[in-house]
């Protein structure tokens, strides 16, 4: 009886010990150094382009933003005031829990501070003034010796107004000017606009 035979597919070669080590082995010595090489040059060259004070500023003003905006919605959801208290000598600002709505730290209350950030202070520099008024803070209401915001259990604030954010170097030289930014609040709805300078008019920033 005949079997007929297929034509049997010849299976690959099978790679040695050397073979797979040399494929495994990814990039030689040589190879790294000279990424590095490469890549040290590019920080070298690009390091000084970069502007990490107006990165902080941003950052701050970000921050500053959001705390602001957990301040009111903690007002709303626990239905008693939330008080911001601005620290502007230490370049923070407080929050105070005010469970009993008496605008006084009472004991058990809670008290925090949120700094600025690295070389951020209060204040706009020489950059024109907005309507709110000059600053650094113009909230008028005061507690405990500082400029105050009130976020009542509505979302309301106490009072329109608001405060500007700078760098140290804008502070100290009258220079860049662009590092000068402002927060400001509506009264009624206690919502916050963010403004950012660039000469020679003041944008709005989201």
């Amino acid at each position: 009886m005949k079997h007929e035979m297929g034509s049997a597919q010849v299976p690959a070669p099978r790679r040695g010990a050397r073979g797979a080590r040399a494929s495994l082995a990814g990039f030689t010595l040589i190879e790294m150094l000279i990424v590095m090489v490469i890549l040290g040059l590019v920080v070298a060259f690009a390091a000084p382009k970069i502007d990490m004070t107006r990165y902080r500023v941003e950052s701050s003003m970000q921050g500053i933003g959001m705390t602001m905006l957990a301040a009111e919605r903690q007002a709303i959801t626990q239905q008693h005031d939330v008080i911001l208290l601005f620290d502007v000598p230490n370049n923070k600002i407080r929050i105070h829990d005010d469970a009993n709505n008496n605008g006084v730290i009472d004991a058990g209350e809670r008290v925090r501070g949120v700094p600025l950030g690295d070389g951020i202070v209060f204040g706009r520099a020489t950059a024109p003034a907005r309507p709110m008024g000059p600053g650094p803070v113009t909230f008028t209401k005061v507690i405990n010796g500082f400029p105050a915001l009130v976020f009542h259990r509505d979302g309301s604030a106490s009072e329109a107004g608001g405060f500007y954010l700078t760098s140290v170097r804008a502070a100290t030289s009258g220079a860049h000017l662009e590092d000068s930014r402002s927060i400001e609040l509506e009264r009624a709805t206690g919502r916050a606009s963010w403004y950012k300078y660039g000469a020679p008019v003041w944008r709005r920033a989201f």
